[in-house]
């Protein structure tokens, strides 16, 4: 993790520490739950936007997705036999941290691009293969470059466009071995996440828990596999990223003392469920082997929400950012 020294958000101290406290006390009264409600049946829209939507709330749908062919269908065998001689984008590292700080640098993974057939060995046989393996790219790749699969699955989730008004921005397909971890972070999207096979494990913060969640300016950089399992970071160009300093599987409260006051949440969604992760909320994951998921990401609204948020951040912000 980075260093707390290069912390650009430390706890907060006097009326500020005090009134940040009580906000959070509040939220937790209020609004928070110790665990993601489970629901056995889909909302309407107007349920859906008034119970989960407008009040920012995860929640977990039970099998929302299980009739989908892919449940079913998506085996190694048939996902060789249907998109298995077309090329992904798939990120490659050497601990499964990717998009996570190391060494004092915000670093990437090693970008590359391989045969889904050579990708699904890897993932029958992690061992033969030097690095973690991961197809993960966050730009619509599953409607990019698996649109063959689309029919087995959806283009987007219908009762949660129609609650929204809106399509979504961007659907993402996920496989990879379970030894690959999403850093703590947070989006800008209302977020659909459907597990098809196998689970994910979330640990989720709300956004009013920004106070104690530590950031560190990193200068950013890439993993490069100079020689078989040996990989170096590469510092590159450009802007430090400010990212989570934190690691929420072993906080260090010594270096963070903040993050003692934060309030995180777990839950598992298994293959066939979809949950609701509002935007703004802050979320690490992991997941079993070669685990399946599609997730659909919603342009969330900036409106008051979005600027309290931004006044809440910036209170505690030794340098400015703005919002990130």
């Amino acid at each position: 993790m980075s260093d707390p020294e290069n912390v650009i958000n430390p706890e907060p101290s006097g009326i500020i520490r005090e009134s940040l406290l009580k906000l959070s006390e509040e939220a937790q009264e209020l609004y928070l739950s110790s665990q993601v409600p489970i629901l056995d049946a889909i909302p309407t829209p107007l349920e859906l936007y008034r119970d989960w939507i407008a009040p920012n709330k995860p929640v977990i749908f039970r099998d929302a997705v299980k009739f989908w062919p892919a449940v079913d269908k998506w085996s190694p065998q048939y996902l060789r036999e249907t998109v298995g001689k077309k090329e992904v984008s798939v990120a490659v590292t050497p601990n499964g941290y990717a998009d996570a700080p190391n060494g004092g640098y915000f670093v990437m993974p090693e970008e590359r691009t391989m045969l889904l057939s050579s990708f699904l060995d890897v993932m029958e046989n992690p061992g033969n293969q030097p690095g973690v393996f991961y197809v993960q790219k966050q730009n619509s790749n599953f409607t990019d470059e698996f649109p063959e699969l689309i029919c087995d699955a959806a283009p987007d989730i219908p009762w949660f466009t129609e609650a929204l008004g809106k399509a979504p921005d961007a659907v993402n397909f996920w496989m990879g071995d379970e030894r690959a971890v999403t850093s703590m972070h947070k989006d800008h999207y209302e977020n659909v996440y459907c597990v098809v096979s196998g689970h994910k494990d979330f640990i989720l913060l709300p956004p009013t828990d920004v106070p104690w969640v530590p950031y560190a300016n990193l200068p950013p950089a890439t993993y490069k596999e100079i020689n078989p399992g040996e990989f170096v970071i590469e510092e590159n160009p450009g802007e430090d990223v400010p990212w989570i300093s934190i690691d929420p599987l072993k906080p260090d409260i010594e270096s963070y003392p903040q993050y003692k006051h934060a309030s995180p949440i777990r839950c598992r969604v298994e293959a066939g469920d979809a949950m609701y992760l509002p935007s703004l909320w802050f979320h690490h994951v992991r997941q079993s082997h070669a685990c399946i998921a599609v997730n659909y990401w919603y342009d969330m609204e900036y409106d008051l929400k979005y600027n309290y948020y931004t006044m809440l951040q910036n209170l505690t912000w030794r340098d400015k950012p703005g919002m990130i």
